[in-house]
C-alpha cells in the first residue's frame, strides 16, 4: 500500500512536465490498444496464432503487438478492424525538448550503426 502511494505521488509530480506527460498518454493509448486485443482474445477463447489467422496477419504480429510493439500501422489496423475498432490517427506538434531528444536518439544510432 506505501509503495502504491509512493508511486502515485512521483507519477502525480512527473506528469508536471509536459514531455513526460505525453510520453507517459501515448504509453497509455498503447496499454489500451493491447488490452483490447488480448480480452478479445481471451473473451473468444482464440490463441495469438487462430487470431492471427483470423485477421490475416502472423502469430509473430500478434505476439509483438500484445508486447507493445507496434511497428506497421498498417498491420495494427487489420487486427483492430478484425476485433471492431480502428486506428485514429493524429498530428501533434512536437515541444522543444522531444525535438531536442529526438535529435540526439538519431545522432546516437547514426554512430552506433557507423561503429
Amino acid at each position: 500500500m506505501v509503495n502504491h502511494i509512493l508511486i502515485s505521488k512521483v507519477l502525480k509530480e512527473k506528469l508536471k512536465d509536459p514531455y513526460f506527460k505525453e510520453l507517459h498518454q501515448l504509453e497509455e493509448q498503447k496499454f489500451e490498444i493491447v488490452k483490447r486485443i488480448v480480452e478479445y482474445r481471451i473473451k473468444n477463447k482464440l490463441n495469438q496464432s487462430a487470431l492471427a489467422k483470423k485477421a490475416g496477419v502472423t502469430q509473430q504480429y500478434i505476439s509483438k503487438i500484445e508486447s507493445g510493439e507496434f511497428s506497421n500501422i498498417a498491420t495494427l489496423e487489420k487486427v483492430l478492424l478484425f476485433i471492431g475498432y480502428t486506428v485514429k490517427l493524429k498530428d501533434v506538434p512536437l515541444s522543444q525538448k522531444m525535438k531536442h531528444d529526438i535529435e540526439i536518439f538519431a545522432r546516437t544510432k547514426k554512430r552506433t550503426q557507423v561503429a
